[in-house]
Formats: C-alpha cells, sequence, structure tokens
C-alpha cells in the first residue's frame, strides 16, 4: 500500500466515523429528555443529620404550619430554635423544654 493509499484510506476512516457518529445519535437517542425548568425546590421539611443519623437542623413547618429553623448541640441538650410566628422569635431550650434565653 503506497503513501496516497493509506491517505485516502485514512479519510475515508474517519469521515466515515463521523458520519457514522452523527447519523447513530439520531436513530439511537433520538430525542433526550430535556430536565424540567424549576424556580427552586420544593418541600415540607429540610433535614441536615449527622453521621449516626441524628437531626442536627431543620427547616420546616410544625403541625400549626408555623415556619421554624432549629438547630440542635451535638450532645443533643440544647435547641436553638428561629422561628417568626412564635411569641419569642429566638429561644434557647434545655433538654427538659425549659427556655434559657429567648428574645423578641
Amino acid at each position: 500500500m503506497n503513501r496516497r493509499q493509506m491517505i485516502v484510506l485514512c479519510a475515508t476512516a474517519f469521515i466515515g466515523g463521523v458520519f457514522g457518529g452523527v447519523l447513530s445519535t439520531q436513530f439511537l437517542f433520538p430525542k433526550l429528555a430535556d430536565a424540567q425548568k424549576s424556580n427552586g425546590v420544593n418541600a415540607e421539611e429540610f433535614l441536615l443529620l449527622d453521621r449516626q443519623g441524628n437531626a442536627r437542623a431543620g427547616l420546616g413547618l410544625d403541625a400549626n404550619g408555623e415556619v421554624g429553623l432549629v438547630l440542635r448541640s451535638k450532645d443533643g441538650e440544647r435547641t436553638l430554635t428561629l422561628s417568626p410566628d412564635e411569641p419569642s422569635v429566638i429561644k434557647l431550650v434545655d433538654r427538659g423544654g425549659r427556655v434559657l434565653w429567648g428574645a423578641p
């Protein structure tokens, strides 16, 4: 095989590969699903879990439909809550439910 035949063979293989690739996407994958456009993520609750699976932080609605952000200490002794619907917007509560600190 001489040099000219080798160039023609390589060019033909390249063009055939490109052409075959284009056709295969049309026949094998004619229409890929488009992701739905969204303006956000919808959920009733978001939880942040530690390695043991304990909820350390949460953002969500309570049983009365009031929104709140809750942060728990590593040992679970203290809970900091932020809720615009509560009389005390910010509260620091111990495990027994006693309010250690609050701000209106």
